[in-house]
C-alpha cells in the first residue's frame, strides 16, 4: 500500500514497463501529466513509441547488454502527446511486477538544462572566438585545481610560449611569486571580482613582467572557472619606478641642496621646508602654527607686504631681502619664485650675506682704488705738488662724507700750517689761517713720528690734551682721523722724516670709523709722500737738465770737430794711396816686361782696394760706418776695367748682405776679393772666353762667409794652392788665416770656387 502511494504520488514521472514486451505496465500522474497521455493511452504502447529514432539503437543496446540487474543511466529524448519532444535522463532498474520481468524507470526533465548547456557550448565557441580578437592576453583556469584550460594568442604571445607549453599546466606556473596566486583567489572570494591588480608575472623563458591583472567568476565547459584578463604594464611600472627615483632623488637634493627651497599653496600657506630653510632661519615647520612667520621674519609692515605681492607674482625674477631669523640677526636673501602646475609656488632663496658683505667691502675697495687712480693720475699728469695735495683732499671729503680734509705740512721747528683744504660749505676753513699750536713744539705727538695713526670718535672721550682739544675746538672737530705723511731717508740715513699728517675732521657729531676708512688714509699718505718725493727729484731733475744740456752741447761741439777730423784723415790717407797708384801706373808705361808689367797692375790693384774702403767711409753719411755692398760690387767692377774687360764678356754677380766689418776686415775681404778675381780674369777664361764669376757675402750664425766662384775652366788638380809660390794665392792664404782668423776651402768642380769662413766681429 505504501509503495503503491509513493509510486502514484512521487513528483517525478515512473514508468513499469514489460522487459520482454516492452508494452507500459503501470504509469504515474506525474508522467501522465509530463507526457499528455491518458493512462488508458500508456498502457497500449511500448515505450519505444516514445523515444526518438535517434536514440532506439541506444536504448536496445542497453536493454541487451544489461538483462539482469539492470541499472543504468541514459540520456534520450521523448515524443509527448503533443508532438513535442523533451530532453529526459532516465534511470532503469529491474524489478519484478505482476509476476513479469520488468524495469522501473525514473525520468527526469532536463530539457532546459539541455538548453542552457547548448546555449553554454555556443557561448564558449563564441567565446572562443571573441577572445582572439580581444588585444589583450586573455585566460581562463579551472576554480577546482587552478589549471590553465583555454587562452588566446595574445596570451601566448605576452608569455613567448606556445599552447602546448600553457594548456593544462598550473595557473601558479605564471607568477613570479607563488603566494600572489593565493592572494589574488582570496581578494576574488572576498570581492567577487577583481579589477586592476597589479602582479609581477613569469614568461616561459624566466623573464618577468608586470601585469594589471581584472578576474571573474565563470562556468567554462560546465566547470566553474576563473577569467583573468590581463594588460602588460612593465613600461609604465619602469617609468613609475623612473619617477619614484626621480622624486625621491629630487626630494633628497632639496633636503640637500644649499638653496633654501619652501612650497607655499594657493591660499599663501607655508606647506613645506628644506633642511636648509630651517637651518638658515631658525624656525621649523610645526613651529608656525603658534606663531604668524611673515610678522617674525619682516617685522616692518611695508617690507611684509611687499613680500607677499612678490610671492604671489612668481616671475621667476630674483629679489633681496633684509630677513630677521630666529636669533634676532638680520641677513641678508636672495629670493624667486616659481608657480608650479598644481598652482602652488616653490620659493627658492639663499642667504648672500656673505656675498654682501663681500660686495660691500668690493665696492668700498673700488672706491679706494678709483681714489688712488685718481691721486696717481694726477701724479703722472702733473708733478706740482699743490695740484696733488687740493686734488686728494677733495677726493677723499667726498669718499669718506666728512665735513674736512687737510693737509698739515711741519716746519723745522714742528710749528706747522694747512697747506691743502677741501671743507664743506658752513664750516671754518683753515687753509690760510694762523694756527697757534704749542702742543708738538713741546713733545707732544712723538707716536707720530714712529707711524702711529688715530681714529678718534669722540674727541673729548678719547684722552687728548688740553692744548689739542682747545686747538680742534677752533674748527668745530668733533671726531677725526690723522695719520702721518712720513718721507723716506735716502743715502746713510736709515729711517723717516715726519713731513706732515692727512687728517679728516668729522664736524657735526662724533662718528665711529670703520677700520677701512683710517687703512685708506694711511694709503693715501704713502701716495702723498711718494709725490712729495717725486715732486722733488722733480725739481733737482730740472736743475740738472739744464746742466745736462749745457754738457751734451759742448759734447756735440767735440764730436763734430771729430768727425771732421775723421774724414780728413780718411780722405788723405786716400789721396795718398791715389798718389802712390798713379806713381805705379807712371812707372809701369816706362817699362817693357809684360810680366813686370802685370806685377805693377797687381800692386796697383791692391792699393786701390785699400784706397776704396777710406773712400767709402769719408763719404758716409755715419764717419766709421762702411757700406759692404757697394764698396765690393765698385771694387769688383772697377778690377774687370783695370783689366779692359768688359760685362759683355764676363758677366759679374754680387749676391752681398749687409753684414757689419771693421776697417781691418774690410781691407783683407778687398785685397781676398782682388786677388781672386784677378787670378779668374787672367787664368779661368783662356782665349778671351766668356764666363761668370759670383760674389757672395752673408751672415752663417755668428760667422761670416764669403765665396768667390767662377765657370772657367778650373785650377789644375796637381796645384797645391796652401804652398803655392804665387804670391797672390800666398797673400790670400795669409789674409784669411792671420787677419781674419778664418780658414778657406776650394772646390774644382765646374770651374772655381773659394769659400772664406771668418768670425763676426762686434765693434766697440
Amino acid at each position: 500500500m505504501n509503495n503503491e502511494f509513493l509510486f502514484t504520488n512521487n513528483p517525478s514521472p515512473i514508468w513499469i514497463y514489460d522487459r520482454e514486451t516492452l508494452k507500459f505496465l503501470n504509469v504515474n500522474e506525474a508522467a501522465i501529466s509530463k507526457y499528455g497521455y491518458s493512462k488508458v493511452q500508456f498502457l497500449q504502447m511500448q515505450i519505444t513509441d516514445l523515444y526518438h529514432v535517434e536514440h532506439l539503437p541506444a536504448l536496445l543496446e542497453n536493454l541487451s547488454n544489461y538483462q539482469y540487474n539492470l541499472n543504468f543511466h541514459h540520456q534520450c529524448r521523448h515524443c509527448c502527446q503533443n508532438g513535442k519532444y523533451i530532453d529526459v535522463e532516465t534511470v532503469t532498474h529491474a524489478i519484478e511486477y505482476e509476476h513479469k520481468n520488468s524495469h522501473l524507470v525514473y525520468i527526469q526533465d532536463i530539457t532546459e538544462r539541455k538548453a542552457i548547456e547548448g546555449n553554454l557550448l555556443a557561448s564558449e565557441a563564441m567565446f572562443r572566438a571573441v577572445a582572439e580578437r580581444i588585444p589583450a592576453p586573455l585566460m581562463i583556469s579551472r576554480l577546482s585545481d587552478g589549471l590553465i584550460l583555454n587562452a588566446n594568442q595574445e596570451f601566448f604571445k605576452a608569455f613567448r610560449c606556445e599552447s602546448v607549453d600553457i594548456i593544462n599546466c598550473p595557473v601558479t606556473d605564471i607568477y613570479h611569486d607563488i603566494n600572489e596566486s593565493q592572494n589574488l583567489l582570496t581578494e576574488l572570494e572576498k570581492q567577487g571580482s577583481l579589477h586592476n591588480y597589479e602582479i609581477m608575472l613569469k614568461r616561459a623563458d624566466g623573464s618577468t613582467f608586470w601585469a594589471i591583472a581584472s578576474l571573474q567568476h565563470l562556468i567554462f565547459n560546465g566547470e566553474s572557472a576563473i577569467l583573468s584578463v590581463l594588460s602588460d604594464i612593465t613600461e609604465h611600472k619602469n617609468t613609475e619606478t623612473h619617477l619614484k627615483e626621480q622624486n625621491e632623488f629630487l626630494q633628497s637634493i632639496f633636503e640637500r641642496i644649499p638653496l633654501m627651497i619652501a612650497l607655499i599653496n594657493p591660499a599663501g600657506q607655508l606647506e613645506w621646508v628644506n633642511q636648509e630653510w630651517e637651518k638658515i632661519i631658525g624656525w621649523k615647520l610645526e613651529d608656525f602654527p603658534s606663531c604668524d612667520l611673515l610678522t617674525s621674519i619682516y617685522p616692518n609692515a611695508e617690507d611684509r607686504q611687499y613680500v607677499m605681492n612678490f610671492v604671489q607674482s612668481a616671475d621667476q625674477t630674483w629679489d633681496d631681502f633684509k630677513t630677521k631669523v630666529r636669533d634676532g640677526r638680520i641677513v641678508d636673501t636672495s629670493w624667486t619664485n616659481i608657480r608650479l602646475p598644481n598652482n602652488q609656488i616653490m620659493g627658492i632663496g639663499q642667504d648672500i650675506t656673505y656675498r654682501k658683505q663681500t660686495e660691500r667691502a668690493l665696492k668700498t675697495q673700488l672706491e679706494r682704488e678709483q681714489l688712488m687712480r685718481t691721486v696717481v693720475q694726477r701724479i703722472h699728469q702733473s708733478l706740482n705738488l699743490q695740484d696733488i695735495l687740493d686734488a686728494t683732499v677733495q677726493e677723499v671729503r667726498h669718499l669718506l662724507q666728512v665735513e674736512r680734509v687737510i693737509v698739515y705740512q711741519f716746519a723745522p721747528d714742528m710749528s706747522g700750517k694747512v697747506v691743502a683744504e677741501s671743507v664743506e660749505s658752513g664750516w671754518t676753513v683753515s687753509l690760510g689761517v694762523q694756527i697757534e699750536d704749542t702742543c708738538f713744539q713741546t713733545g707732544r705727538g712723538v707716536d707720530y713720528h714712529q707711524g702711529r695713526k688715530r681714529a678718534i670718535a669722540d674727541i673729548y672721550q678719547a684722552g687728548l690734551t688740553n692744548c689739542h682739544i682747545h686747538l680742534l675746538e677752533q674748527f668745530e672737530v668733533k671726531a677725526n682721523l690723522v695719520v702721518p705723511i712720513l718721507l723716506e731717508l735716502g743715502g746713510e740715513n736709515i729711517g723717516s722724516r715726519l713731513w706732515g699728517l692727512l687728517v679728516a675732521h668729522q664736524c657735526s657729531s662724533p662718528r665711529e670709523w670703520e677700520e677701512n676708512q683710517l687703512d685708506l688714509l694711511d694709503q693715501l699718505s704713502v701716495t702723498i709722500a711718494i709725490a712729495i718725493q717725486k715732486s722733488s727729484i722733480f725739481q733737482q731733475a730740472q736743475t740738472e737738465l739744464v746742466e745736462r744740456q749745457k754738457a751734451e752741447k759742448q759734447l756735440r761741439s767735440a764730436l763734430a770737430e771729430k768727425e771732421i777730423l775723421l774724414k780728413e784723415v780718411h780722405h788723405r790717407v786716400k789721396n795718398n794711396l791715389q798718389i802712390v797708384s798713379s806713381l805705379l801706373q807712371l812707372q809701369s808705361q816706362t817699362l817693357k816686361d809684360p810680366e813686370v808689367i802685370r806685377v805693377f797692375q797687381d800692386s796697383q790693384n791692391r792699393i786701390d782696394s785699400i784706397s776704396l774702403i777710406h773712400k767709402n767711409l769719408y763719404t758716409s753719411p755715419n764717419i766709421g760706418e762702411l757700406d759692404v755692398v757697394d764698396y765690393i760690387q765698385t771694387l769688383a767692377t772697377s778690377i774687370l776695367i783695370s783689366y779692359q774687360i768688359g760685362l759683355e764678356r764676363i758677366d759679374l754677380k754680387t749676391n752681398i748682405a749687409a753684414v757689419s766689418l771693421n776697417v781691418d776686415q774690410a781691407i783683407a775681404c778687398g785685397l781676398i776679393i782682388n786677388e781672386l778675381i784677378s787670378n779668374c780674369l787672367k787664368h779661368a777664361f783662356p782665349n778671351e772666353e766668356k764666363g761668370s764669376i759670383t760674389i757672395t757675402l752673408q751672415n752663417i750664425n755668428n760667422h761670416i762667409e764669403m765665396s768667390i766662384q767662377d765657370n772657367g775652366v778650373g785650377i789644375p788638380n796637381d796645384l797645391d794652392w796652401n804652398n803655392s809660390s804665387s804670391l797672390g794665392l800666398s797673400l790670400v792664404y795669409d789674409l784669411v788665416t792671420e787677419q781674419l782668423e778664418g780658414s778657406m776651402t776650394l772646390e774644382r768642380h765646374h770651374g772655381t770656387k773659394f769659400t772664406i769662413k771668418f768670425p763676426q766681429f762686434i765693434l766697440q
